[in-house]
Parts: C-alpha cells; structure tokens; sequence
C-alpha cells in the first residue's frame, strides 16, 4: 500500500500514514513567517550586524520557520515611510532611532532628557529590561505597532569650538539639536541657545560658525568628521542614544506564542555583544578624534550630576508638556525604577 503523505504547513514536515517511506529533504524549505526588516544603518554598523545575529537565532530556534530579510542604509525608505509601512503592514518591522519616531509616538521622547539612563552600562540594561523599559516598549501599542526590544546606541557628547571647561562655559554658547522642545530646553537650562538643524548641515554650519557645538557619539563625531571642524570634545555621555524595534500587529500576532518568545528572547540575548560591538567601535572613534587638532576632556562623576541636576527638571518639565497624562506616568515608572537601580 501506498504510503499516504500530508505536509503541513507549521509543521513542515512528513507526516507518514501506512508503510513507512524514507524521503529525501528538499534542499530549502520555504520559511513559514518572513519578515522585511528596514533600518537606516550601513551594514557595517552595529545595528545591522546584530539584526543579521538575531536572524541567524530566529531561524535557528524556529527550524527555520522564521526568517528574517534585513535591508539596511535607508533601502525601504526614510524612517518615517517605514515607520508607517509597519504601522499600515506594508513592513513587516523596522528598527529605528528614538529619537526619529517621537512625532509618531510622543511617549518615546522621554528618552531625550539628559542623563535618563544611568553612564554604567549595566545599570542602564537594567532598566531597559525592567519595569520602565517594558512601560515604554507598551506605549506602542495604542499607536498601531508591536514594541519589542529596546536596543542601545551610544551616548552623546558635547563639542564646540569654544571651551567646555565647567558648567559656566556653556552659558551663551548656540548649539545644534535635533528638532526637540526637549533638547532646546536641556541647552537652555545650561544658559545656551539650541538651533534645530538638519543633520546634513551640521558640519557645515559647525564650519562657518552658525553654531558653536554639537552632541552625538563618539564613533558619529569621527565618521562625519565633526572634529575636524570642532576645537573641544567633553566626554559627558549625557542623553541615550535607543533604537526601538518595532512589527506590524498584523503579522505579529500571526505567530505562534512560543515563536513570539523566540524573537524576544533573540532581541535580548545579542545586547552584550551589541554593546561590545559598540564600545570597540566607540574606542577607535576616539582614537581618530585624539590625533586631531581637538582638546578632549572626560567629564568627572561629579559634573555629570551637576550637569543633570541642571538639565533634568527643565527637560522633563517639556517632556510632559508634550506627552502629557502618558508621559506623566511613564515619568513615575522611571524615577522609581532609576531610583530602585542606584
């Protein structure tokens, strides 16, 4: 008799009914679940290569019933387009700066006050992955998205071509900012002026003395060449560079639970060597920068809390104005959680 064969598609495998029959594998399976994933990093930066890594983990854990096809460099768009193509399913997921999707979700924005996560990377996971990380991941939900993993993406500095010395040396000093009431107010509590700016001016603008200074990462100030057209670098790592990882609901609550878990658990597991990855890459930023014509100076413990007691109050006090009730809340989910890790 006849061995009768009945493929499944979740299972995918041969379900034999009558005399045992030996088959031969296809040489690929079809992935059950696939995921496009568009972010704006080259594949050489640490975002990409740690997607591709929680890929490689997917599909392994799910026997290839998951995959992942990552597209990174802006391939699907700017992240507006693809923020919304995961919100309308037109994408699957999208891994985006923070700082890049407080119009569309103004809760994240909390991330932009200085001095939020703590300079001790371990202390910061913590809080990413504790109570206040899970508050922020959830207010995603009502703005027709999956949050699933907060990612870290550096600290920013401060730069200028006048001099960092103190906190007194800010005062009257113009910066640049990404267009953020609550960046405007973290420079105005310091006594300076905060210009929003496209990125794609900024070194220009540094050049011809539009503004003063800057705040970004280390490895971001030498990839742009912003020291070149800078006379001082304080190391300050006040304000938190996050990505977010967000899916389309739609096809994420297609998945099965147990797969759902996986691409969790995937997004959290890689952190550590994403951190390294981004420490190394940080390192060498630095000594690029040093053999420039720049002053560097690391800013001690004792005036990064000088600088967030300055900073903080005025910058939350804008956060709240704009994310209101929700930012409220998300603010007492913080300061205790902040509280309970120090």
């Amino acid at each position: 008799m006849k061995a009768l064969i009945k493929f499944t598609k979740m299972s995918r495998r041969a379900l034999l009914i009558g005399t045992a029959v030996t088959l031969a594998a296809p040489a690929a399976w079809a992935a059950d679940f696939t995921a496009k994933i568009g972010h704006l990093e080259s594949d050489q930066q640490s975002r990409h290569i740690h997607l591709e890594k929680v890929g490689e983990l997917v599909k392994e854990r799910t026997n290839g019933a998951v995959e992942f096809q990552i597209f990174p460099s802006a391939q699907l768009g700017n992240q507006r387009e693809m923020t919304e193509g995961v919100q309308l399913g037109t994408l699957e997921a999208t891994v985006s700066p923070a700082a890049f999707i407080g119009g569309f979700n103004p809760a994240v924005s909390i991330l932009d006050i200085p001095f939020l996560l703590p300079t001790d990377a371990d202390t910061a996971q913590k809080l990413r992955e504790g109570a206040f990380g899970a508050a922020l991941l959830d207010s995603f939900s009502s703005k027709g998205v999956v949050g699933v993993a907060l990612w870290p993406n550096g600290l920013k500095n401060f730069t200028s071509n006048k001099p960092l010395d103190n906190l007194d040396s800010f005062s009257g000093q113009k910066f640049r900012v990404m267009d953020s009431k609550i960046l405007i107010e973290q420079f105005d509590a310091l006594g300076a002026s905060a210009i929003a700016l496209p990125f794609g001016e900024l070194y220009t603008s540094l050049q011809t003395g539009v503004v003063d200074g800057q705040e970004n990462p280390l490895d971001t100030i030498q990839r742009m060449k912003f020291h070149e057209v800078q006379k001082h670098l304080v190391i300050s790592e006040h304000g938190a560079m996050e990505d977010v990882a967000m899916f389309n609901p739609i096809w994420w609550n297609s998945l099965p639970e147990e797969y759902q878990s996986i691409i969790t658990d995937a997004f959290k597991e890689v952190i550590p060597e994403l951190r390294a990855h981004k420490a190394k890459a940080v390192e060498t930023a630095l000594a690029v920068i040093k053999e420039g014509d720049i002053n560097v100076r690391v800013a001690s413990q004792e005036e990064k809390a000088a600088l967030r007691d300055k900073m903080y109050d005025k910058a939350k006090a804008a956060y709240i104005e704009r994310a209101g009730d929700a930012g409220r809340e998300l603010i007492a989910v913080y300061e205790k959680a902040y509280s309970d890790a120090q």
